[in-house]
């Protein structure tokens, strides 16, 4: 099985430093280290192991090399073909269809994304557990980004702080929306006595979504989401906030006259590549189911 591995060709620049500083400059974290140390990784400096101690010269080929990562005994692979859009040695980009649940649950042990991703790394041999780094609900349909190691994950979470993970979405939302672009300003908390609702709240968390309405139908606006928070259920609980909710979302008031399930498709990712240093941004045209409510 294949284990993830980084290496440098040491510069000038670097030269004086420690490996671990180095390390450290270069987002590893001081947990990564221990666990490089003494769970089956190793640090090689010019094909010799060296200590974290070591002071890095000019020319020197470091390679670092991760222990192979333990997955969660509940964690079943399964071969359940994936839509992949885009992929490299670091990440995987997919369009995960309306109705596959990201993680697996108790009562749902199978059939998620999540157990799709390890029958894949199963299949292309990659010691990796799962790490989904832009969940979408269940019903939601659209690009997820799934890093193919923790490090990698870890990074990517730096960058979703500092917005450099951007998502976009194509909702219907029932009625007309008047206004041809916005922004919804609302706290959103969990609702009392619901594990999943969620409500507009003021005692909730700052919850921020632009919208732009790209058509009108008469049975519902076509709308284009980009959120500023992530909050759970955000966009369904804003939408419904403002009297036009989701068609298909019967959670939040939602019609299931024309849909069975909320009309939301996250349609566009981008983000900056933190190994490959470049933007990456990747497009997704609509679901059958949506597209052909479009008149």
């Amino acid at each position: 099985m294949t284990v993830f591995k980084m290496k440098w060709v040491i510069c000038e620049e670097d030269a004086g430093l420690t490996i671990k500083a180095f390390l450290k400059e270069h987002g590893i974290s001081k947990t990564a280290l221990t666990d490089i140390k003494f769970s089956g990784g190793s640090i090689i400096v010019n094909n010799k192991e060296e200590n974290v101690r070591y002071i890095l010269k000019s020319g020197d080929v470091l390679k670092v090399s991760f222990p192979q990562e333990k997955r969660s005994e509940g964690m079943i692979g399964e071969n359940i073909p994936l839509n992949i859009v885009y992929e490299d040695e670091y990440v995987l980009v997919v369009n995960k269809p309306a109705g596959m649940s990201s993680i697996p649950s108790r009562e749902h042990p199978t059939g998620s994304l999540a157990n799709a991703i390890i029958g894949y790394f199963e299949t292309i041999k990659l010691a990796a557990t799962v790490h989904i780094v832009t969940r979408l609900d269940k019903d939601t349909s659209g690009l997820v980004l799934i890093a193919k190691h923790r490090h990698v994950h870890h990074l990517f979470s730096k960058l979703q702080q500092q917005s450099s993970v951007q998502r976009k979405y194509i909702a219907f939302a029932e009625g007309t929306l008047l206004d041809d672009q916005g922004v919804i300003e609302k706290p959103i908390a969990r609702m009392p006595d619901s594990i999943i609702q969620r409500e507009v709240n003021a005692a909730g968390k700052y919850a921020c979504t632009h919208f732009l309405v790209l058509k009108r139908t008469g049975l519902f606006t076509v709308v284009q989401l980009k959120l500023e928070t992530g909050r759970t259920h955000q966009i369904r609980v804003h939408l419904s906030s403002i009297g036009h909710p989701l068609i298909g979302d019967d959670l939040y008031g939602g019609s299931l006259e024309l849909l069975q399930r909320q009309a939301l498709h996250c349609n566009q990712l981008s983000f900056y590549h933190p190994f490959l240093k470049k933007l990456i941004e990747l497009k997704q045209s609509l679901p059958e189911d949506m597209g052909q409510l479009l008149p």
